[in-house]
This record gives structure tokens, C-alpha cells and sequence, in this order.
């Protein structure tokens, strides 16, 4: 290996006199003008003559609008930033004839004039070897260069020769992970703003994830800091170049468990050119119009509404509206009447229960099912019926009248409505199934009367979601990315399951990080509730994000929460990223238990605050929730501006104070954690807390302080 900046770079070309780093700007620079007349090129497009009506020239407009933005030339955001020697030519397609061709790999694909390819993008089969080529399997390259940026100027670049006799292999490594110089500084590089993308350092296991086929699903377990979130939102940009058209047809979404999460990771796909994908919470997913979230389960509650064993329960009362018909069916047609007897009618909506096709599908077949037993009578009468005539038979209004006594409409809403607030309907559906305990724990303790009215929880909505998709198939998605997949009810599960059906998913999350009641023991069970249990489970243990100090200090709570779960290998080693330490000196250092006054701490955690601040990059300052209140009137008192979860941050606003409940999937280059017993405290039960406090004790980059007036948790003391 070999780096080079520009006061260091000896490689002269002796014809042109110029340095390597010089020619690498020159085509950068000859890229940016490349990548400005592509744009230009579509913004002269003048589509007067060329679409047939209002209509089309509204949608080939919207369409044109959207290529201008994917070449929008972001000044900080490198155009390429590595670059590949094959000893051979790749491909036909891309260097017919040609061997010893080098490609540069950017972020998107840029041509010149000519069409000839200046930047590759990527995504595109002949940059994969830029992630996975070594020198036990160099892929044909002879060369792998990396490329250094300074405020989106070219600084530096360093070289991997891969074949041949010179061949070299990058040094430093944990866990047998090599990094480089460059690739570590970008990972390193203080983050303001927005969650980057990781173009740039994607490694061989986390490449092999992203460029995995649509037609499969994959679950990703990954610990703290080895970028799972980053490898689901690279494979989502990866899957739209390779099948564009398809998903175009069928959409795709990213599911994050918070507002302030999506509004982090919201940039990345952008940036990689994307701008069509749209993100949602579990919530928004099963949102209806006219309801809203006014009211709050027990945790115990929360628990039963979300195991799947209510799918059971909803299908009973959906099914439960179908009543047997008690008398004939006379229908009249001009001067004939005929008549179905009410056993023909039984067997028809027995075979459609039989069926088990969805509520409203069945109540749609059952009027043409009785059309069709009145026209085989007229067709023994001599007639001869067609379509129409069943169509007509179908719209009879003593056919109507039937169905509607036989297989009335169910508002799925009214149905939940029922469920919580009647004993009765709700024991009838749940024998067998919940305990008259559990039955207890789901009724509300003061019945609403409307479903306006009602005090709606998250965990009704799934609810009225589920009893939905009985009535009425929920549509399917091309693909769907989940992320935090961990903290999922069975039956938030279900509503994500619904949304691919006919698509593929990408799970991602860690059991460590579990922090909800009903959070998940295991992702077979998961992927099972999710409907694809045949997906691929990947595990990522190279930590790219946390020191080694801090993440080998989180981990020692993994015996405690998820025992047997492989722990994160961070390749980072960064001596003194660690601070553990009381308020204040204890006057007798020898004893533990003589730790600083509480009041102090608050003092502690604003000192330690203004010292992070005099680091660059990005400050987090996590607490218990309860403690929120307390420390932003301390911030306040100390002239210090802070910001809330899911504001961008800023060179001028780089504090964030951050409840610990919203910590997770969050980062910040230094955490201030305040108070991990309080943390802990806050939780219904000791496992939950722990779990939230490995959470928060893992979201830092560069740099950790922990803070603390009572003992430590027993696994950290």
C-alpha cells in the first residue's frame, strides 16, 4: 500500500512532468464539466412536440425534473472516490477490446461527449471488485486506489497493488479486517448534519448483503457501529439500479422506528441519486383517516394486543358477521320468478368460508354466485342467459337484500371498537385462544361509543390494520426495508409483512438493542410473523463506527441482556475515547460506594458538555428520560444551545440533547451519557433497561464520557 498527498508525491510522469495527484484533479475536474453538460443537455430537452396530450407532458416534465436533480453537483460530495486497473478488459459491454483499462467509481455514472464513461457508477458489476478484490483474490485488478478529500477538493489518494509479484495487502487489522488509511479517515470524519452514506467504505461482508438479489429476503444482526442501517439503505439504492423498472412499477420503503430517525438517515439515499423512495414509520403504515393515537397502553396490555395470537381472534370476528340464510331467495325477472332455496344459498356461503379468501372478495363473488344458480334454472327452462343477464341477476335488489343479511359489510375500525369494549363479543372470539386474564388486560375500563370518540393506542391501529386486510387485500411493494426490526410486535410484524407479500424485505436490527416489552427473541420467530421465513440471516460483527474501548465497555452488559450473542471487534482502537467517572471525586477513593452528591452531577454533565464542544464534530448529551427536563434548564441557565432529536445539526449548533428512549440509531462523534442508573430505572423491568443503556452508551464515534452519581449497573461497576 502506499498514500500519497501532494507535498509527498515523488511519481512524476516523465513525459508530462506532471504529479499523479495532478492528473487525478484534472479528471476530476474534467468530470465536474462532463456531469454539469449531462445536466444541461436535459434542461435544453424541449418537449412541446413530443407528447400526445396535457397529461403525458405532465408526467415526461415531472420525469425530466427528476434526472436534473440526480445530476445535481454536490460541492462536498466527492464525484468518485477510488479508481480500478484491471489487468484485462471487464466486459465486453463496458471495454470491448480492451485490456489494462482503468474505471473510476463514483457515487453516479458521467460520461463526456462522446458517451464514453468518465465516472462508474457504483452500483454497476464493474466496480463490485472495488469492494471485495484482495490480494488472495484480486478479481483481475491490479491496482485499487483510494482517493482523499478535503471540503470536496482531492488531497491525497493511496494505492493497493493486488497482482503480480508487488502485490501488497492493506496493514492494520482487527479481527482480521483490514483498513485503510484513507477509509479510516472517512469513517472517522466528524459528522454535522444528516446520516452520510458509506459508498466510500463499504466492505466485502457488508457489499455482499447489499448486492444480494431482489427476488430473496435478508435479515442483517448487527451489533453497534457495523452499519447496518447504511448496508439496508445501500442495497434499497443498489436494487433500484439493478431492477429500476420493476420497482419503479411496485415501490419501495424504508421503515425506521421514529420520526427523528428518518429525518437522520433521510439524506442517504439522495445522495446516491434516489430521490424517489419514501420512508414511514410502523405507524404511519397503519394510520387511517379519522383516527388518531389519544391514548396509551400498560405495558402488559401493549404485550397481548401485539402477539400474534389476536390475527386469530380478528379473523373469528371478521368471519363471525356471516350469517346463514333462513329462508329461500325469490328472485323476479319479467313475468318469471326464480327461486333458490335456502340449502343452495348455505352450501354456496360455505363453500366461500371454506375458501378462506378475504371477507370483502367473498362478499363481491357471493351476489354472482347466486346469479349464476339462477341462470343454470333458466338455462333448464329452455332460455339462454348470458353474461349480461348474470350481471343483471347480480345488481337484483333481492339479491342485494341477501347478501347484505347473509354477508354484511364489516368496518374493520367499529369491529376493534367492539372487541375492546364488549365482554361478551370479545370472549366469544377469544376462547381457546387468550386467557380471561389476557381478555381482562384488552378491555377498555370506560367503553367509547364511537369510533371517533375512542382513545386510540399505536397498538389498536395495528389492530384495526389487521382486521383491514381480512376485509381487503393490503397492497403489496416491490421491496421494503425495516429497520430497529428488533423492538417489532408479532403483530406490527404482520402489518410490515403485509406491505411486501409480493415483494422482497431487508430486516435489520440487533437483539441486544431490544428495549420494548414484546422486543424480539429471535429473528426465526421474526421472520416468521414477517411472512418470510425462508429469508437469508446475516451477521455483521466488524464494528466500523465505535472505539474498541467503548464498545468493549457496552459489551459487558451482552450476558446480561443476550446471552450468547457474538459481541462487536471494532477496528477502531482510540486510546482515551473512554471516560468513566463519578460527578465529583469521592473524598475516599477507596471506598465505591462514597460517590459524589447527586447535585453535582448536573454541574458535572454541563462541564463535560462545553469541554466536547471544544472537539469537532457533532455532541450528543444522553439521559433518562425523566432527566430531560432537568438538564435543558441547565443548558439553558448555561448559555448553551442545544437542539432535539431529529434537528439537523450545524457548525454553529452541534449539541443535541437526547432522551434515552430516542437514542437508538442515532450517532454522534461525543456522548456525554448521564446517569446510566437512572437509565436503567426507567424501564419496566432491569433486562429493558440494560438493554436501553447499551443502546446509549454505543452511539458515540470518536468519543464517550459517562457521568454518574449512583453505583454503576453491577455488569459495568
Amino acid at each position: 500500500m502506499s498514500a500519497h498527498a501532494p507535498e509527498a508525491d515523488s511519481e512524476t510522469d516523465p513525459e508530462t512532468g506532471t504529479h499523479p495527484l495532478a492528473r487525478e484533479q484534472a479528471h476530476l475536474t474534467a468530470s465536474r464539466a462532463a456531469l454539469r453538460a449531462m445536466r444541461a443537455d436535459v434542461e435544453a430537452l424541449d418537449i412541446r412536440d413530443v407528447t400526445a396530450n396535457w397529461v403525458n407532458a405532465i408526467v415526461l416534465q415531472a420525469q425530466i425534473d427528476d434526472r436534473i436533480k440526480a445530476l445535481a453537483d454536490l460541492a462536498h460530495t466527492p464525484l468518485f472516490f477510488g479508481r480500478l486497473n484491471y489487468l484485462h478488459a471487464p466486459g465486453a459491454d463496458l471495454a470491448e477490446g480492451a485490456e489494462g483499462e482503468q474505471f473510476y467509481i463514483g457515487r453516479r455514472h458521467v460520461h463526456d461527449a462522446d458517451g464514453d464513461p468518465m465516472v462508474i457508477d457504483w452500483r454497476a458489476p464493474v466496480s463490485q471488485p472495488f469492494y471485495r478484490a484482495s490480494k488472495n483474490d484480486p478479481q483481475d485488478i491490479a491496482l485499487r486506489r483510494r482517493f482523499g478529500y478535503t471540503g470536496g477538493e482531492l488531497t491525497a489518494y493511496e494505492d493497493e497493488h493486488l497482482s503480480g509479484p508487488t502485490a501488497v495487502t492493506l496493514s492494520g487489522s482487527a479481527g482480521g479486517t483490514a483498513v485503510s488509511k484513507l477509509l479510516q479517515q472517512e469513517i472517522e470524519r466528524p459528522r454535522v448534519g444528516p446520516m452520510r452514506d458509506i459508498v466510500a467504505t463499504i466492505q466485502p461482508e457488508q457489499d455482499e448483503i447489499v448486492r444480494s438479489g431482489l427476488s430473496g429476503s435478508v435479515c442483517v444482526q448487527g451489533g453497534p457501529g457495523t452499519g447496518k442501517t447504511a448496508v439496508g439503505l445501500h442495497r434499497v439504492a443498489y436494487l433500484l439500479y439493478a431492477h429500476r423498472e420493476r420497482l419503479a412499477r411496485t415501490g419501495t420503503l424504508v421503515i425506521g422506528p421514529n420520526r427523528s430517525f428518518l429525518h437522520y438517515i433521510e439524506q442517504v439515499l439522495p445522495a446516491l441519486g434516489e430521490l424517489e423512495v419514501k420512508q414511514a414509520t410502523v405507524e404511519d403504515l397503519v394510520s387511517r383517516d379519522g383516527l388518531e393515537i389519544r391514548g396509551a397502553d400498560a405495558a402488559a396490555t401493549a404485550v397481548v394486543k401485539g402477539d400474534a395470537r389476536m390475527a386469530e381472534v380478528l379473523r373469528r370476528a371478521v368471519r363471525s358477521h356471516v350469517t346463514p340464510p333462513a329462508e329461500p331467495l325469490m328472485v323476479v325477472r319479467g313475468s318469471r320468478r326464480w327461486r333458490v332455496p335456502a340449502y343452495e344459498l348455505e352450501e354456496i356461503v360455505a363453500e366461500l368460508l371454506d375458501r378462506d379468501i378475504r371477507y370483502g372478495a367473498a362478499r363481491d363473488a357471493l351476489p354472482q354466485r347466486i346469479a349464476h344458480t339462477v341462470l343454470v334454472r333458466m338455462e333448464q327452462a329452455g332460455e339462454a342467459p348470458d353474461d349480461r343477464v348474470q350481471d343483471s341477476v347480480a345488481r337484483n335488489a333481492a339479491v342485494k337484500a341477501a347478501v347484505k343479511a347473509m354477508w354484511p359489510a364489516v368496518d374493520p375500525a367499529k369491529l376493534v371498537l367492539r372487541l375492546l369494549s364488549d365482554p361478551e363479543f370479545l370472549a366469544e372470539h377469544a376462547q381457546g385462544v387468550l386467557s380471561d386474564d389476557e381478555q381482562a388486560l384488552l378491555l377498555w375500563a370506560k367503553p367509547f361509543r364511537s369510533v371517533k370518540s375512542a382513545k386510540w393506542s399505536a397498538a389498536d391501529l395495528v389492530l384495526i390494520d389487521e382486521a383491514a386486510d381480512l376485509v381487503e387485500r393490503t397492497h403489496s411493494l416491490g421491496h421494503v426495508v425495516l429497520d430497529e426490526a428488533q423492538d417489532l410486535s408479532p403483530m406490527q410484524y404482520r402489518a410490515v409483512g403485509r406491505r411486501c407479500t409480493t415483494g422482497s424485505a431487508t430486516v435489520l436490527g440487533d437483539l441486544a438493542q431490544g428495549t420494548t416489552p414484546w422486543a424480539t427473541r429471535s429473528w426465526d420467530e421474526a421472520l416468521t410473523h414477517l411472512g418470510k421465513p425462508e429469508a437469508a440471516v446475516e451477521e455483521l460483527t466488524a464494528g466500523f463506527r465505535v472505539p474498541r474501548e467503548v464498545i468493549a465497555y457496552a459489551s459487558r452488559l451482552l450476558p446480561s441482556i443476550s446471552p450468547g450473542l457474538a459481541p462487536v471487534s471494532s477496528v477502531r482502537e482510540t486510546p482515551g475515547s473512554l471516560v468513566v467517572a463519578p460527578a465529583a471525586s469521592p473524598s475516599d477513593p477507596a471506598d465505591p460506594s462514597d460517590l459524589a452528591d447527586p447535585a453535582d452531577l448536573t454541574g458535572s454533565v454541563i462541564d463535560a458538555c462545553r469541554a466536547s464542544l471544544g472537539h469537532e464534530g457533532s455532541i450528543g448529551l444522553i439521559a433518562a428520560d425523566a432527566r430531560i427536563p432537568e438538564l435543558a434548564k441547565a443548558l439553558e441557565a448555561a448559555g448553551m444551545a442545544y437542539l432535539s432529536p431529529g434537528e439537523e445539526t450545524t457548525a454553529q449548533s452541534r449539541l443535541t440533547l437526547v432522551p434515552a428512549s430516542l437514542a437508538k440509531g442515532l450517532e454522534y462523534d461525543y456522548v456525554v451519557l448521564d446517569e446510566p442508573a437512572a437509565i436503567v430505572a426507567g424501564e419496566p423491568d432491569e433486562r429493558t433497561g440494560l438493554r436501553r443503556l447499551y443502546v446509549c452508551l454505543t452511539r458515540a464515534v470518536s468519543g464517550l464520557t459517562l457521568l454518574h452519581a449512583d453505583p454503576l449497573p453491577a455488569a459495568l461497576a
